[in-house]
């Protein structure tokens, strides 16, 4: 295989190890949350990110943002992709919200992005109004099964939803505003600037971080598998495709989560979750697919 083909088989790839590196935050979220409370957590998470970024960008020698507007762009984009939409996630999950149920609330991103992209255009298809209905009648029918455990309350649904409207916007945000740049560089920017804005959060939080095996397996995991490798495959696949075209991935997401959470925590998976779960990724496919053209 030469090494066009090479390069063509991990484009094709990388969609899918995205969808399951991406899955696994809502499990490290899990692992990680008994033991350090959610803002000092994503603040070391981002700081040794910045580090690892750091070494690695100077020993491949990348190039750096062109201007200051670049700049100021990318930390837009860390501010709402990193800080808020990972401080609202883990701060749920914090709260009790269960990894499965967090994973297929963000998992609406796709919905809200095509919708808009579709407003803007100047209309909104039938179907796409036919699949956000879809895509929250699927939610509602797992939130009010959920609702009777007590996993769901005011306060944790409204951080996720905080969480997904966060990473809707980033996610718009980038693909208008920001220019193709290095990866290694526009990473760096977008986590210093989430770190900037979480840092001053963490006074808030009374409880300590507690250091154990488990809590560094956690963090390990998310500054090497989910930033430097999902959120740089995020990076990537927004630049090299449409934005609705990327968030539809994450429909894939939740069931992926919510199976893991099965085997991992014993999460439950009944018939009103699997019957959402799938009512919702009709929904989404809905929305997000090309409309048909005339042969």
């Amino acid at each position: 295989m030469d090494s066009d083909s090479r390069r063509d088989a991990l484009v094709r790839a990388m969609p899918a190890v995205f969808v399951l590196i991406w899955s696994t935050g809502f499990i490290v979220a899990r692992f990680g949350m008994p033991h350090a409370p959610p803002m000092k957590f994503l603040a070391w998470r981002y700081f040794f990110s910045v580090t690892c970024f750091v070494v690695w960008a100077v020993l491949a020698r990348a190039a750096w943002p062109r201007d200051r507007s670049q700049v100021r762009h990318l930390a837009v984009t860390g501010v709402l992709m990193h800080a808020g939409y990972l401080g609202g996630v883990w701060a749920a999950v914090k709260l009790g919200m269960g990894a499965g149920l967090v994973a297929l609330l963000v998992g609406l991103q796709p919905v809200l992005t095509a919708i808009w992209v579709s407003s803007r255009g100047g209309a909104v298809a039938a179907r796409q109004w036919a699949g956000l209905a879809l895509g929250f009648a699927g939610l509602a029918l797992v939130v009010w099964q959920k609702l009777g455990l007590g996993e769901i309350h005011a306060v944790n649904l409204a951080l996720a939803a905080g969480a997904l409207l966060s990473i809707t916007a980033g996610t718009l945000y980038q693909k208008r505003f920001v220019a193709p740049c290095d990866v290694r560089t526009a990473s760096l920017v977008q986590l210093c600037a989430a770190f900037a804005v979480t840092l001053p959060l963490t006074l808030l939080e009374s409880e300590a971080v507690q250091w154990s095996g488990q809590l560094a397996a956690a963090m390990a995991w998310s500054v090497l598998a989910l930033t430097l490798g999902g959120s740089s495959l995020l990076y990537l696949l927004i630049q090299r495709g449409a934005a609705t075209a990327v968030t539809s991935l994450l429909y894939l997401v939740p069931p992926c989560t919510a199976v893991m959470a099965w085997l991992l925590f014993g999460e439950a998976i009944t018939v009103f979750t699997i019957a959402g779960m799938a009512l919702t990724a009709l929904g989404v496919s809905l929305v997000v697919r090309s409309p048909s053209r005339p042969s």
